[in-house]
């Protein structure tokens, strides 16, 4: 590791490939400030992605001010699940699912990391997708090469690590924000004032087309809950648990709400720029001869969101690994190899799906709260009301330890909660019973209510007992 200086809180004086992996992090090894998880929950919503997933609302039918109003509602739900896994980082100085060993088992664990990975694989897919002809039309090469060097791109920075993710994120705080406030400014001013005042009054309230899209605003947030502590475990022990979840929260609320507002503003006034196959290069088209500018700062600002991806996919992969071979490291071999298989996966799959990137992208917002929130709801269950924070670190890495091999009521409330949502999902190829009745997917609702429940009464007072480790 470099060497740490101590000015107050430590701080790391440069970017070195990082040795850490999905081990505790020592308290001699903390460094950083709170303020960098604002930084860099800000800076990864503001990407084209967020743009897309803002259009979704008012390209359904929905007003402007209804589709705003669903952004913020469902935004501020997804980010405090988001803040309140965050706080768990320096507290227990390791990945986030790594801890999930103590709900569900060291062995056990696997079960909600397959749903993790598979999450992240089909998100990187998207993130391929919507960039992909973006940087065909920066840089004159076919699709699949276009693909490629996307994955490369996210490899090389995802292979640095820790460090490198958080001080992109602090860069890219200002330069995406800049980019999209000029973009902003440049989809308004194409229209006379009165003329925009007129289409963000079109449109309808619609019951159903509301809680749609506060779900598929809901599901950008907590799709971050599976790794959000990743970037947030270096931190000193000693950092209070309310700036890490302000921290987090604010970033993730604002950078989210205001990436989705201005795509539910274009596609309000401006519907023409995103009924495009190229997003990117449609809204880059606005900057005139800055535009190969505008489509660099989206394609770097897509990587960097997918690099998350990569990182926590697998480090989530590694756990797995490491559960049934009982190692806590991995070489730096190991890790290229690792990443390099997770990223190649994702690439075939948006070749596999580059001809259907509306409904792929809302198939796979709805499929993230389909497996993320039971996870979830339990992993916050356990970690404020049951643990309360206390856990033995070593015993996560040791089958024979108090966590055991497998934590079966914990499994069956996670499968009892997945099963529990079928009846109110909504897919392309699927509606539920309830979905059709209601006219909108709130598998999110039973998907967090009964496991955080059912988890308390199983597991509560009954769970093993442990210290947090000093």
């Amino acid at each position: 590791m470099s060497t740490l200086r101590q000015d107050g809180i430590g701080r790391r004086s440069r970017v070195v490939l990082e040795q850490r992996t999905i081990d505790f992090v020592p308290i001699t090894e903390r460094y950083g400030s709170p303020r960098r998880l604002f930084t860099i929950w800000f800076s990864c919503n503001l990407t084209i992605l967020g743009v897309a997933a803002g259009t979704l609302g008012v390209s359904q039918g929905l007003s402007f001010p209804s589709a705003v109003l669903a952004i913020v509602l469902g935004n501020a739900i997804g980010s405090v699940f988001v803040a309140a896994h965050s706080a768990q980082g320096p507290t227990l100085g390791i990945p986030q699912m790594i801890q999930s060993r103590a709900q569900f088992g060291v062995l056990g664990a696997s079960i909600p990391l397959a749903a993790v990975i598979l999450t992240y694989l089909l998100y990187s897919a998207a993130d391929g997708l919507v960039i992909q002809a973006t940087l065909c039309a920066l840089v004159p090469v076919s699709n699949t090469v276009a693909l490629l060097i996307f994955g490369a791109a996210t490899l090389l920075v995802a292979f640095v690590g820790y460090e490198l993710i958080h001080r992109l994120g602090a860069i890219l705080t200002f330069t995406s924000a800049a980019l999209f406030v000029v973009l902003a400014y440049l989809v308004i001013t194409r229209h006379n004032t009165h003329a925009f005042a007129g289409a963000v009054t079109q449109g309808r309230y619609s019951g159903a087309l509301f809680v749609l899209s506060l779900t598929q605003a809901a599901a950008w947030a907590l799709s971050y809950g599976p790794y959000v502590a990743d970037y947030s475990r270096y931190l000193p022990k000693d950092v209070s648990a309310s700036s890490t979840f302000w921290n987090t929260g604010a970033g993730c609320f604002l950078g989210s709400t205001l990436i989705m507002t201005l795509g539910a503003a274009v596609a309000t006034v401006a519907p023409d720029l995103y009924r495009t196959t190229d997003l990117g290069s449609s809204l880059a088209g606005l900057f005139g001869p800055w535009r190969p500018v505008a489509q660099l700062l989206m394609i770097i600002g897509v990587v960097q969101g997918n690099v998350m991806n990569l990182y926590s996919g697998y480090m989530s992969t590694v756990t797995i690994i490491s559960s049934i071979r009982g190692v806590q490291t991995v070489t730096a071999i190991g890790k290229f190899l690792a990443m390099t298989s997770l990223m190649t996966i994702a690439t075939l799959i948006s070749l596999l799906a580059q001809d259907k990137f509306p409904v792929y992208f809302s198939d796979v917002l709805n499929a993230m709260i389909y497996l993320l929130v039971p996870w979830s709801a339990i992993n916050l269950a356990d970690y404020y009301l049951v643990h309360k924070g206390h856990y033995n670190i070593a015993d996560m890495f040791d089958v024979s330890g108090i966590y055991g091999a497998y934590r079966w009521a914990t499994i069956g409330v996670f499968s009892m909660a997945v099963l529990a949502q079928v009846p109110f999902m909504s897919l392309s190829f699927y509606q539920g019973p309830f979905a059709k009745m209601i006219g909108s997917d709130v598998a999110w609702v039973p998907g967090l209510l009964l496991p955080a429940a059912l988890h308390v009464w199983v597991d509560g007072g009954k769970g093993p007992r442990a210290i947090r480790l000093q």
